[in-house]
C-alpha cells in the first residue's frame, strides 16, 4: 500500500505516471457538514503505478496534482466523473483535461443507464467489492489499512475497466456518442450554478408563477447564505420550509406562525430576510415571474404518436446495446411527435441511431411490424 503524505513523494509520483497514456482517478470527499465538498482522500494509478495521497497531511500541497491533470496527452479516467471533476475545479480553478468517463462509456456499450462502477467490476473485472469500508469517514486519521485498500480498489479495478470500454466504444465507432457527454463534463459552466436558478433543485409540484418567483427569492438568498457559511443548505433552511414559505408567501412576522416546519427560534434578522424575499417577489410584474415547461400529459391528438416513437426508441436501444434514456428523453419523444425540430435527439448520434427513423414514422414514409417468425421488429419504407 502506497501511502503519500509527503510533498517530495507527491512529486516523484506524479512524476511516475506523467508520461504514461492514461491515469485513473478518484476521490473521497465529505460534504455533509459544508457547502462545499471537503476532499479527504485522492487516488491515482496507471497500470504501473497506483497510490492514495493525503490531502489532509500537515504540509502536503497538492499542485503536482493539479499539474499532471492538465497534461493533455494523459487521459484522466473517471467513473462517475461530475463530482470528482467538481472538486479539481474548486481547488484548482481547472478542469482535468482530457477524460474519459467510465459511466458514460458503459451506458453506449450497453450496460445501461448510470451503471454503478460495483457492477462494472463484477462483470468486466470479475471481482466482488469488499464493502466493509464504504462508509468510512474519510476525515478520520488514522484510516486503516482495509480502509486504504478499498480506497485504492476504486482506481486499480478501473485501469481494466476502462481498457476494456474504450475498446468497445472504438471497436463500434462510437467515440463520438460519447464525446458529447465529455464536453459537458469539461465545461466549466457545468460546475458555476448561479444562485437566482437554486430553485430549480427544488420540488416545489404545480406552484403558480408568483409563488415560484417567491421560492426563487428565497432559494438564490439561501443559496449566497449557505455560500457565504459554508455549511448546508439546509442548516439555513430546509428544502421543505422554502417551498411552504413560497406557498404563503407570508407578508409579516406573526404569518410565519401558520408554517408548521419552520424553526420557531428564527432569528429576527433572517425572519427580516424572508420577509424581504416575499416582498421582492411580490413586487415583480408577470413577465418577471419564473418560465416553466409545461409538465402535462401529452394531448389526446399525439397519444398515439408518442407511443409509436417509445416502441421505435425501444427497438433502436435494443439494437444499438445503448440505453434508452441516452438516446432520448419522454420531452424528446413529445417534441418529435408534435413536429418540432429543436431537440437533442434529432441531432448527431442520435439522429442516425433514432431521429431519422423518427421523423420518418411521424411523416409516414417509415413503416413497423413484426415477423411473425422471429417476433423481430421490421422496418419498410412506406409507398
Amino acid at each position: 500500500m502506497r501511502l503519500i503524505t509527503q510533498q517530495d513523494d507527491l512529486v516523484a509520483f506524479c512524476a511516475s505516471v506523467a508520461d504514461g497514456h492514461y491515469v485513473t482517478v478518484d476521490t473521497e470527499f465529505l460534504r455533509d457538514k459544508t457547502y462545499f465538498p471537503k476532499l479527504c482522500l485522492l487516488q491515482i494509478a496507471n497500470p504501473e503505478h497506483a497510490a492514495v495521497i493525503d490531502p489532509l497531511a500537515a504540509g502536503l500541497k497538492l499542485d503536482p496534482v493539479f499539474k499532471l491533470m492538465q497534461k493533455t496527452k494523459l487521459t484522466k479516467v473517471f467513473h462517475a466523473a461530475r463530482q470528482d471533476i467538481e472538486i479539481f475545479h474548486l481547488l484548482s480553478g481547472k478542469i482535468p483535461t482530457p477524460i474519459f468517463d467510465t459511466q458514460v462509456a458503459a451506458a453506449v456499450c450497453g450496460y445501461g443507464e448510470s451503471v454503478g462502477y460495483e457492477t462494472l467490476v463484477n462483470k468486466i473485472v470479475g471481482s466482488e467489492i469488499d464493502k466493509s469500508s464504504r462508509f468510512t469517514d474519510w476525515s478520520a486519521r488514522p484510516l486503516s489499512e482495509q480502509q486504504l485498500a478499498y480506497a485504492l480498489s476504486d482506481v486499480t479495478h478501473l485501469r481494466a475497466i476502462y481498457e476494456d470500454l474504450k475498446t468497445k466504444v472504438e471497436g463500434t465507432g462510437r467515440e463520438s456518442w460519447i464525446a458529447e457527454e465529455h464536453a459537458y463534463l469539461s465545461d466549466p459552466a457545468t460546475y458555476q450554478m448561479d444562485p437566482i436558478d437554486a430553485w430549480k433543485r427544488l420540488k416545489y409540484g404545480n406552484m403558480r408563477p408568483k409563488n415560484l418567483a417567491c421560492l426563487r427569492e428565497l432559494a438564490k438568498w439561501r443559496e449566497i447564505e449557505a455560500r457565504k457559511q459554508d455549511v448546508p443548505r439546509g442548516r439555513i433552511l430546509k428544502d421543505e420550509v422554502l417551498v411552504e414559505l413560497a406557498s404563503i408567501m407570508p407578508k409579516k412576522e406573526a404569518d410565519l406562525v401558520r408554517i408548521r416546519s419552520i424553526d420557531k427560534h428564527l432569528s429576527k434578522s433572517r425572519i427580516q430576510v424572508v420577509l424581504d424575499c416575499v416582498q421582492t417577489a411580490m413586487a415583480l410584474l408577470p413577465s418577471e415571474y419564473p418560465q416553466v415547461k409545461n409538465h402535462r400529459k401529452p394531448s389526446e391528438n399525439i397519444t398515439s404518436a408518442v407511443a409509436m416513437l417509445q416502441l421505435l426508441l425501444k427497438v433502436q436501444a435494443d439494437v444499438h446495446s445503448i440505453a434508452a434514456p441516452l438516446i432520448a428523453d419522454k420531452e424528446d419523444i413529445e417534441s418529435i411527435a408534435l413536429g418540432k425540430t429543436e431537440t437533442p435527439a434529432l441531432q448527431g448520434w442520435r439522429f442516425d441511431v433514432f431521429g431519422q427513423k423518427a421523423q420518418a414514422l411521424m411523416q409516414g414514409k417509415l413503416k413497423m411490424s413484426l415477423n411473425a417468425k422471429n417476433k423481430q421488429v421490421v422496418f419498410e419504407q412506406a409507398e
